[in-house]
C-alpha cells in the first residue's frame, strides 16, 4: 500500500466512524476521556522510554534547546497530558445545545443547535501532548480525528495515540474515531490535505513553512496555528515594577512557545528609567538583547537591532526592544511586524487600555498581563487545538465550541409555503 491509499484508508475510518461518534452519549465520552487518562498514567514509562528515542533523534540533528523543551516528555508533562483529559471531561458537552431559537409569525419555531465538524485533520510539530490535547477536545466535541505530527516525535506520538486509542475503544468509542498517520514523509500531508471528501477541517500548527504548504495545497478548510510574534508595550503612565514583572515572564519563563513576547515595545518618556534594570535582568538570565538606535544609545552595549529582527519569532532567549514615541507608534509596529496572536499593554490610564484593546487587531489582547496566558487550558477552555491567528471559522485557542458548527432545526405544524 502506498501513502496516499494508507492515508486514504485512514480517512475512511475516521469518516465511517464520525457518524457513530457523533451521536454518543456524554456520559460515554466523558468515561473514555477519564479511561484515556488513566492509561497515560499507566503507561508513563513506556511513553518516556519512546521519548527517549525522540530526544536522541533531537539532539543528534542539533535541535535547540527550546524545541527539545518542547518534544520532552517526563512525568511532569505526562500527568499534564492526563490532567487536561479529565478537565474536558468535566466541560459542558456542546454537542445538542440549542444556541437560538424563535417563532416566525406563521407559527415555525427556528433554532441553531450545535452539531461536530465531522472529521477534523491536525498537522502539528514538535510537542507530543499536543496528541492528547487534541484526541480530546475532538472526542468530546463528537469528531473523529486525523493525527499527523511531527518526524522528530514520532515514537512519542504512536506510543500516546496507541493508549488513547485502546482506552477509547474499550470505553465504547467506535473504531476508527482516533487515526494517527505514521508515515514521516512528507508527502502524507500533501496527500491528507487534499481529501475535502473526508476530512472537514485541518487544523496546522508549526513552523511558517509548513503552514504556508498547508495553506497555499489544502482542498479543506484551514484554521491555522501562525507564527507567535508577540509584543508588550510598555505605556508612558505604566507601572514599572508590574511592566518589569510581566515583561520578564511574557520572554524568560519559557521562551520556546508560540505566546512567549518576542518583541518589548517602551514609551520614550519612561525608557531611561525602565530599560537600564530591564536589561540587567534579561541579561542574567542569558536573554540576548536586540535594541533599536534609541534603546543602544540608554544601553550601548546591546546588539543593534535589523529590519528582520522586528519580524522573527525567536523562540529562544533573544528579545528586540523597540523605543516609540506614543501609543500609536506602539500599535502602528504591532500592526506591520506581528503576527495577529497574543500583544499586551501595561498602563494605568484606562483610555489607552481601552484604545490598545480595540485598535489591537490580535487574537489574544491584554492589559496589564503577560501574553504567556494565551492557552486553552489558562483561559478555562480545558484544552486547546492550536491557537487560530486568523478570524474564520475561529480566533484565538480552539476549545470544544471551535470544533462544533450550527445547523438549524425547525419545527412545524403543517405549514407550507404560499
Amino acid at each position: 500500500m502506498n501513502i496516499k491509499e494508507m492515508v486514504l484508508e485512514k480517512a475512511n475510518k475516521a469518516k465511517l466512524a464520525s457518524r457513530i461518534l457523533s451521536g454518543v452519549s456524554t456520559a460515554v465520552k466523558d468515561k473514555a476521556l477519564v479511561d484515556m487518562a488513566e492509561g497515560l498514567l499507566d503507561g508513563k514509562e513506556k511513553l518516556k522510554k519512546e521519548n527517549e528515542k525522540d530526544l536522541k533523534y533531537a539532539h543528534d540533528k542539533g535541535l535547540s534547546s527550546a524545541l527539545i523543551d518542547r518534544l520532552t516528555l517526563n512525568d511532569k508533562g505526562i500527568e499534564g497530558m492526563a490532567s487536561g483529559l479529565k478537565e474536558i471531561a468535566v466541560l459542558p458537552d456542546p454537542v445538542g445545545e440549542v444556541t437560538h431559537i424563535w417563532q416566525r409569525p406563521n407559527g415555525l419555531q427556528v433554532g441553531k443547535i450545535r452539531v461536530p465538524l465531522g472529521v477534523v485533520g491536525i498537522i502539528y510539530e514538535s510537542r507530543p501532548n499536543v496528541t492528547a490535547d487534541a484526541v480530546g477536545l475532538c472526542v468530546k466535541s463528537g469528531n473523529s480525528v486525523i493525527l499527523r505530527g511531527g518526524s522528530e516525535a514520532i515514537n512519542s506520538n504512536i506510543a500516546i495515540a496507541s493508549i488513547l486509542l485502546n482506552s477509547a475503544t474499550k470505553a465504547g468509542l467506535p473504531d476508527g474515531c482516533i487515526q494517527l498517520i505514521d508515515i514521516t514523509d512528507r508527502q502524507a500531508i500533501m496527500d491528507m490535505i487534499k481529501l475535502d471528501d473526508y476530512i472537514d477541517l485541518i487544523v496546522a500548527r508549526g513552523g511558517i513553512d509548513l503552514i504556508k504548504t498547508v495553506t497555499e495545497n489544502s482542498t479543506v478548510p484551514v484554521a491555522k496555528h501562525s507564527a507567535g510574534v508577540c509584543h508588550t508595550y510598555v505605556d508612558k503612565d505604566a507601572d514599572l515594577k508590574m511592566a518589569e514583572e510581566i515583561s520578564f515572564n511574557a520572554k524568560v519563563q519559557r521562551p520556546g512557545v508560540c505566546n512567549a513576547m518576542e518583541t518589548l515595545l517602551v514609551h520614550k518618556d519612561v525608557a531611561a528609567d525602565f530599560l537600564p534594570n530591564m536589561i540587567l535582568r534579561y541579561k542574567n538570565a542569558g536573554v540576548e538583547i536586540r535594541g533599536c538606535k534609541e534603546t543602544k544609545n540608554i544601553i550601548p552595549d546591546v546588539k543593534e537591532a535589523s529590519e528582520e529582527d522586528w519580524y522573527t519569532e525567536y523562540l529562544d532567549l533573544i528579545l528586540s526592544i523597540k523605543i516609540v514615541k506614543d501609543i500609536d507608534d506602539a500599535i502602528d509596529h504591532i500592526m506591520k511586524y506581528g503576527s495577529h496572536h497574543s500583544d499586551a499593554i501595561v498602563t494605568k490610564d484606562y483610555q489607552r487600555a481601552m484604545k490598545f484593546l480595540k485598535e489591537v487587531d490580535s487574537a489574544a489582547v491584554y492589559v496589564n498581563a503577560s501574553t504567556r496566558f494565551t492557552d486553552g487550558n489558562e483561559f478555562g477552555l480545558g484544552a486547546e487545538l492550536g491557537i487560530s491567528t486568523q478570524k474564520l471559522h475561529s480566533r484565538g485557542p480552539m476549545g470544544l465550541e471551535d470544533l462544533t458548527s450550527q445547523k438549524y432545526i425547525i419545527f412545524g405544524n403543517g405549514q407550507i409555503r404560499s
